[in-house]
């Protein structure tokens, strides 16, 4: 009952996300149209392809897929470096993310859905999605690189594109490991404890961790950072603050969830959509740590 009075914060995560992305689709897809064809093609083909198979496989609903397609769209052309290769962008660690999800959420599927907490038949909803994907696009998108460099939030001596993308790869890597960690902790993990209190709960609860689920939650955030570092460039160092992001991200959501969503006051989307973001927080912190 109070989740679905709290359902207009689903639709302020769409609306955060889903118009700044569509706009940045729309004006870059006509930039590069303009001056290199290629880059638009790739982007919006393969955006596409993976819309479709995603919607194809179950693991998400129409309105879902739409949204996935817009977001990698975006995050492959903010991540465009020339010479032009498709897998050098954002589209691997987002697809990590989405491979690293669908597996996790498949991995014990009868167990969960004798404890009711499996994921729906029909697949991820669109709020779902941009609650997970959305911050990495909004934070990775042009205007907000420039003003974090207008800002001097992050050093221009240490803001290589690469360097850059570390804030939207924690991003990626923190909603790959909230998800490892919840559908992997419920099958693996025993019975879970409150992360506040560590009292002994169900396990699906809010704010409840395990270690099993901890563990999964940390090795998805580590390969969602090492597609992103790989992708991208970047080194170890893009690797590390990812990864680091990522975790803290990983157990601020428990937090949230064990406070905050507990209480009735957040919903799911509004907790993972805040998690992202502190998990681009956190890199963002450590960027200017070690500059």
């Amino acid at each position: 009952m109070a989740e679905n009075k709290l359902t207009w914060q689903s639709k302020l995560v769409l609306l955060a996300v889903l118009p700044f992305a569509g706009t940045e689709v729309v004006l870059d897809c006509n930039w590069w149209a303009s001056h290199a064809a290629p880059v638009a093609i790739w982007t919006i083909g393969i955006s596409i392809l993976l819309g479709l198979v995603t919607w194809r496989l179950r693991a998400a609903t129409p309105a879902a897929a739409l949204t996935g397609v817009l977001i990698t769209a975006s995050l492959m052309f903010s991540t465009v470096v020339v010479p032009y290769e498709p897998w050098h962008t954002a589209l691997v660690p987002t697809l990590a993310v989405s491979l690293l999800a669908f597996v996790a959420t498949l991995a014990g599927r009868r167990q969960k859905e004798q404890l009711g907490t499996a994921e729906g038949r029909k697949g991820r909803s669109a709020s779902q999605v941009a609650a997970n994907l959305g911050f990495a696009a909004l934070v990775v998108s042009t205007p907000v690189q420039s003003w974090l460099l207008d800002s001097h939030w992050v050093p221009r001596h240490a803001a290589a594109p690469a360097m850059l993308f570390a804030l939207a790869s924690a991003a990626l890597a923190e909603a790959a490991a909230d998800t490892a960690s919840s559908e992997i902790g419920q099958v693996l993990g025993g019975r879970p404890r409150m992360i506040t209190s560590f009292k002994a709960v169900d396990p699906g609860h809010d704010g409840a961790i395990s270690l099993a689920g901890s563990l999964a939650g940390v090795i998805a955030a580590a390969i969602v950072a090492y597609a992103g570092m790989w992708a991208l460039g970047g080194g170890w160092s893009l690797f590390a603050v990812s990864c680091a992001g990522a975790v803290f991200g990983l157990f601020f959501d428990s937090f949230l969830g064990a406070t905050l969503e507990e209480r009735g006051w957040l919903n799911n989307d509004a907790v993972n959509f805040l998690s992202t973001a502190s998990a681009a927080g956190f890199a963002l912190a450590m960027l200017c740590a070690m500059h």
